[in-house]
């Protein structure tokens, strides 16, 4: 049985552009954008900036230097790179030469590139900097298609670098080939929990489909600006975000990772952000720190606030003595926190994980509402989205554009009005490189994407998402339990930097939990206590024994977490305890500290 929705979003947006390949979005970009700012990246004298019209002539010089590397039509074009401006330069120039970009991350392992860039058959791969390249170079005996690896950072002099490529393409007229919607834009690999990365193929129509379907269905805003730190390599950050922001005509400051981010917010001023549900959280924390450090009065008035403006969203009509008080807590209180990002913040979009509710709804009611969506790889991304003006917190809206989506309640994990979340529309991939099997196991007869995911519908067609199928368990009371949304909640707690729940075969549940030590030092008024001490300290347990309850009270009891396990060790990605996107590696994770859970027992 399946329960199906479609689309219901407001009104398209006045004059979008129009375009169905990716090609056709930067020409419509950099003919109506043209003098507007598209990228910056920052320098040794600040933040440099480069124009739509600046752009299209990077690309085209880009273009020619791939003609002149012998890069055409099918071909396969590699980078190992972080987030740069080579890389849009390389990613349109490749679509004009009707060629397939393939993104690789330098967090990679060596095993890993040597797979994609056999499997993809990459015929240039461009690195960022001589330690990659030779590490590429290594790898070059079993990699009998890779012709080229071209260093983003040498000199001209060296006949392998980027600049002599573009050297040798100003001696040639290399005009665009405009591809086709059906033709093949991009390969992106996926890293599995088990076997070998799996490449999902993203054809124009999948990209610029999804791109024109947020386009309509998103205001922006005069002149937008963002700060790009999510990794392109992923889809999220690499598609949805740029090709959105290039359809918007909005400028994209360059970073290179979370901490660059808040660093700079005050000086690019951006105006919307696209992040996961980790900054977003890392935003409500800093705005509670940043409010505990303001007088007595200020915190009050905030809280006033607070009430007030939800009264207000609610539909209340304020009485004049409290438009001046909400008045005041906007500008006294409320912008001088949110100075601290620059100022200028006021739209967010969240996707990758779970947003909790609450974090949501606070940034909403301070004016930073966040519009959380859904998507994999393999839907291009973006699958749904809450609709502007009418976003329902803990939902992931409604679907897109074109796509419909169905629940097949007839798996065995589902409860109740669950089921497996299966999406149909432009954005589904044809299929996995060179893996009919997966694919298979992947797609439904009709052409539908299995997405691993469970979810379920309210009244009103908004979907929510309730658990991951391979991430599911099932106690020895023979109940399934799903442990995101409870690590969710359990990580709004200010002392919890993360968490991973665990119980798969056992009587109840029990928890890793990574303490946040800079807000326990000040919790406990022992700054220079060691991590050893403070964990040890009887008032920890029970702080966090208070802060597991608090978080749990919406939880169902075989849900709960009994006992836990205090850790000081931070998850990362350095220390391959999560994602590049910043979810949990659980496989991992539960490697290295499996024996002191189960010895919770």
């Amino acid at each position: 049985m399946t329960q199906d929705r479609s689309n219901n979003e407001g009104p398209p947006r006045p004059e979008p552009l129009e375009f169905t390949t990716l090609s056709e979005l930067l020409d419509g970009a950099v003919e109506r954008y043209g003098p507007q700012p598209a990228y910056g990246e920052l320098g040794t004298t600040g933040w440099q900036w480069l124009s739509f019209s600046e752009l299209g002539q990077r690309v085209a010089a880009y273009r020619a230097a791939l003609s002149a590397l012998g890069v055409g039509r099918d071909d396969r074009v590699a980078i190992i790179s972080g987030n740069r401006l080579e890389w849009v330069l390389l990613a349109h120039a490749s679509y004009q030469r009707r060629a397939v970009f393939v993104p690789l991350s330098t967090a990679q392992r060596e095993s890993e590139w040597r797979y994609i860039l056999a499997d993809s058959r990459a015929k240039a791969c461009f690195v960022a900097g001589p330690a990659v390249a030779a590490r590429v170079d290594a790898l070059r005996e079993d990699l009998l298609d890779l012709h080229h690896i071209i260093d983003l950072d040498a000199d001209s002099g060296d006949q392998n670098s980027l600049a002599a490529a573009l050297q040798a393409g100003t001696e040639l007229d290399i005009k665009a080939r405009a591809p086709r919607p059906q033709d093949l834009a991009t390969i992106i690999y996926t890293s599995g929990t088990t076997g070998e990365p799996k490449g999902v193929e993203l054809s124009h129509a999948n990209l610029a489909g999804n791109a024109h379907a947020l386009a309509r269905g998103r205001a922006l805003g005069e002149r937008p600006r963002s700060m790009s730190f999510l990794p392109w390599v992923h889809v999220f950050g690499g598609h949805v975000e740029l090709n959105l922001m290039l359809a918007a005509g909005g400028a994209v400051a360059i970073c290179n990772g979370a901490d660059q981010l808040f660093a700079e917010m005050p000086r690019v001023k951006p105006t919307l952000l696209y992040a996961v549900p980790r900054i977003w959280t890392q935003i409500y924390h800093d705005l509670h720190r940043a409010l505990g450090e303001e007088p007595e009065m200020s915190r009050h008035i905030f809280d006033d606030g607070i009430v007030l403006m939800r009264r207000q969203r609610q539909g209340a009509t304020l009485k004049l003595t409290e438009r001046i008080y909400l008045n005041m807590a906007r500008k006294l209180v409320i912008s001088k926190i949110m100075g601290r990002f620059g100022g200028e913040l006021r739209l967010g979009f969240s996707g990758a994980a779970a947003l909790p509710a609450e974090v949501g709804e606070l940034l909403h009611t301070i004016g930073l509402p966040i519009y959380e969506g859904y998507g994999l790889t393999e839907s291009s991304g973006s699958s749904t989205s809450n609709p502007l003006r009418e976003p329902r917190f803990g939902s992931v809206g409604k679907p897109i554009g074109e796509t419909r989506i169905t629940l097949d309640r007839e798996i065995p994990e589902a409860e109740g009005d669950e089921g497996e979340i299966i999406i149909h529309g432009p954005g589904v991939m044809a299929g996995y490189h060179n893996n009919d099997a997966s694919t298979r196991a992947a797609l439904t007869a009709d052409g539908g994407l299995r997405t691993g995911d469970l979810g379920r519908f309210d009244a009103d067609g908004y979907l929510y998402i309730t658990g991951r199928i391979k991430e599911l368990y099932k106690l020895s009371s023979g109940r399934y339990v799903a442990p995101g949304p409870l690590e969710e909640k359990l990580k709004l707690s200010p002392f919890i930097a993360n968490c991973m729940i665990y119980g798969s075969g056992q009587p109840y549940n029990v928890a890793l939990i990574s303490a946040d030590l800079p807000s326990l030092r000040a919790y406990l008024g022992a700054d220079k206590a060691s991590a050893e001490t403070l964990l040890a300290d009887p008032r920890t347990r029970r702080l966090f024994d208070e802060e597991i309850l608090r978080c749990s009270r919406e939880f169902r009891t075989f849900e709960l977490v009994r006992k836990f396990w205090l850790t000081p060790e931070v998850f990362s990605r350095e220390n391959g305890m999560l994602t590049p996107t910043l979810k949990l590696r659980r496989r991992d994770v539960l490697k290295r500290f499996e024996a002191r859970l189960r010895s919770l027992y």
